[in-house]
């Protein structure tokens, strides 16, 4: 029997006193497409067409942009949310939600359409998946409402054909990532711990920071033991890199101020930059940490974008997108 890639539907279409589901009587599905971060990224060495292979280290926060669904005619896109203007000068047609929708439609022969509504409350062009997980949630949410499934294979092949890091989106769970993000691996078992998300308001090209790149390249650097807690991780993610950082600064010099600033906050165990940027993290132990820190921050650099959240395990798109993405 062929896997696939996607969770069954739970049977209900409607939402009944004993609890949430994420589809409801008219037929519409809500899916949360939660922020990735890196936490580490080591450059691994260049194929001959130009793409970089990669190690790394991926996780989710909860703090996400929904994806909603409705059913329709045709196919639809509708962006929304506090960042929807980021996006405004990207042709609907060129947007990566609506391209998984098309793709999707046409591996699956399926002639359905969606009425697509996104809630973009996360930042673009930030190093934390924007699109990408975007894009995951619309193919999770599209499958649900076309009553359509892919082998795995099938449907990881045709999201990576999307993007880099669409497939470890649609994983949704830590996963080791390597290649040139077509090859995940379970990772050890990651401890509970609090991410604070922290954005200097600059957006960055993830090409321009690879073209901005220089020196050796790195290896995979696997955890072979899993951290017992969040003190432990951040003591093995400390021997580890993110290898686009000096670039990442040498554009956007901020990102250095950002890093520093958030090492000096009390409880903060580690700080690095997620992706390309110009997204960091900073890890903590606890919630209450976590948010005293954010709280601090705000104050002294209320000009930046920041948001405390849980490191989520294995999590469930529709489920997840029921809860509030934003909580302070």
């Amino acid at each position: 029997m062929e896997q696939t890639l996607t969770r069954p539907a739970s049977g209900a279409t409607q939402q009944d006193k004993g609890g949430s589901s994420a589809t409801f009587v008219d037929g519409t599905v809500r899916v949360a497409a939660p922020a990735k971060v890196n936490l580490t990224l080591h450059v691994t060495g260049r194929r001959d067409d130009g793409y970089h292979l990669l190690h790394s280290l991926v996780v989710f926060a909860g703090l996400f942009d929904r994806v909603i669904l409705e059913p329709a005619d045709r196919l639809s896109l509708e962006v929304v949310g506090p960042n929807a203007s980021a996006l405004a000068g990207v042709p609907t047609d060129d947007n990566i939600v609506l391209r998984a929708a098309w793709a999707l439609a046409a591996a699956t022969g399926s002639r359905k359409g969606a009425r697509i509504t996104l809630h973009k409350m996360l930042p673009v062009a930030a190093g934390i998946g924007g699109g990408s997980t975007d894009a995951a949630a619309a193919l999770h949410g599209l499958m649900r409402l076309w009553d359509v499934r892919l082998p795995t294979d099938r449907l990881l092949q045709l999201a990576g054909g999307l993007g880099a890091d669409v497939p470890v989106c649609l994983r949704g769970r830590p996963t080791e990532m390597s290649g040139v993000g077509e090859i995940l691996r379970e990772p050890p078992p990651l401890p509970a711990a609090w991410l604070l998300l922290v954005n200097p308001g600059v957006p960055l090209s993830t090409p321009q920071v690879f073209k901005a790149r220089s020196g050796d390249f790195g290896k995979d650097m696997p955890l072979s033991e899993a951290p017992r807690d969040a003190a432990a991780l951040a003591s093995a993610l400390a021997v580890r890199r993110n290898d686009l950082t000096a670039a990442a600064i040498s554009l956007v010099p901020e990102i250095g101020r950002v890093l520093a600033t958030m090492a000096a906050l009390p409880g903060c165990l580690l700080s690095r930059m997620s992706g390309s940027g110009a997204t960091c993290w900073g890890l903590f132990t606890t919630e209450y940490e976590c948010r005293a820190a954010a709280r601090a921050l705000r104050l002294e650099s209320p000009g930046w974008w920041m948001e405390p959240a849980p490191l989520l395990g294995a999590f469930d798109p529709f489920e997840l997108a029921e809860g509030q993405p934003f909580i302070r």
